[in-house]
This record gives C-alpha cells, structure tokens and sequence, in this order.
C-alpha cells in the first residue's frame, strides 16, 4: 500500500518528461528552439493586417467613392489630398512601362523579396521590431502585387503638396508600410548566429 503514491509521481515525470523531449524535437525539426516556435506570429499578424488595410483602402477609393472618375478630391489643401494615379512602375513611377512584360517583372521582383525576407527572419530569429519591420514590408508588397496582377497598375491615391509647390507624385497605404519597414530593416537588421547561442543552451541539457 505504500508503494503507491512513490510510483504514481515517478510516472508523471516520466510523462512529463516525454513530453518536453517531444517538443524539443519538433521546434528543432523547425530549426526553432522551443520557446522560439511562435516568434513568427508577428511578422504574419503585421503583414496580414497591413495587407488587408491596404486592400480595403483602395476598394473604397476605387469602388466606392470613385476616385478613378472624380480624378481628386481636397482633403487639407494642399496638405493632404485624395488624387488618383495609376502607376505601372514601382514609387514615384519609376521604371513605368507600358508593356505588359514589365508589369509582370515587378509582380516576379516583389514576390521573390517578399520571400527572400521571410527566410531571412526565420532564420535569423530577431525580436519583434524587426519582425514588425519586415512584416510592413511584405504585407505592403503584397498588396502592390494585387494590384498589377487584377489591375495592371498600382493604385495610388494619397497625394501631399506644399503652398505654391503642387507634388506630382501619389501613393498608397502599402507605398507607406514598404518605406517604414524598409527603414526598420536597415536600423535593425537581423543579426545570424541564432544556431550556435541554441547550441550553447543545448549544451549543459544533453551532458546532464
């Protein structure tokens, strides 16, 4: 009768101790220590909510108020004003071509950076303002890629200007996201060497 509740305890560790081996093998499966296998949440959660403020935006612009007919509507002359410009190049028109090929290179250029930064943050693994950054940049992407694929050009429909200066150039919510997150990207880069600091806190676990 006493042996009992020695047993039980001791199987519950075991249990226990299952358990956590389990775990460990999945997050390093992922090539993620385990307390780091949702770290990537902010970077989906920023790009999913950048894309969707994006895309909102420019329905209401476009379908809505009718942007693309009434052409511009003054806000806060000249500070601020809604002027609707369809851009087939990358900010400020750059690279604008006509051709339908180009459009296509662009959609190929921003899918492959928008890629090429999430692996970059995976594997890296770096705090959560550089997640936020490269989550602005790809949710901002995203939502230009939309764009020239259903449309063939980008919209652009935010527009400031100064008194007696009239600022040819518009953009948009994602134009915003990408220069910030840009900007965060090259303030806070990611830094590597993740690996080796997990195989330094591995260490006293695998001699014990």
């Amino acid at each position: 009768m006493a042996r009992d509740p020695i047993r039980k305890p001791a199987a519950e560790n075991a249990g226990q101790t299952a358990a956590v081996k389990t775990t460990t093998r999945r997050a390093r499966a992922k090539n993620l220590p385990p307390q780091q296998v949702n770290d990537l949440k902010v970077l989906g959660i920023v790009s999913a909510v950048v894309f969707l403020l994006d895309q909102i935006s420019k329905y209401l612009i476009v379908h809505v108020m009718r942007l693309d007919v009434l052409r511009e509507i003054d806000v806060l002359p000249p500070w601020l004003n809604l002027r609707m410009a369809w851009n087939q190049g990358v900010n400020f028109g750059l690279f604008s071509s006509s051709q339908d090929i180009m459009r296509w290179v662009l959609v190929g250029v921003a899918l492959a950076v928008c890629l090429w930064v999430w692996f970059w943050i995976r594997r890296t693994r770096p705090g959560w303002p550089t997640q936020l950054a490269a989550g602005l940049l790809i949710g901002g992407a995203l939502g230009n890629v939309i764009d020239r694929v259903f449309y063939g050009a980008v919209a652009d429909f935010l527009n400031m200007s100064l008194p007696n200066w009239r600022n040819p150039y518009s953009f948009n919510v994602a134009d915003i996201a990408i220069f910030a997150g840009a900007i965060g990207l090259i303030l806070m880069p990611p830094h590597g060497g993740g690996g080796d600091a997990d195989k330094t806190r591995d260490a006293p676990a695998k001699s014990g």
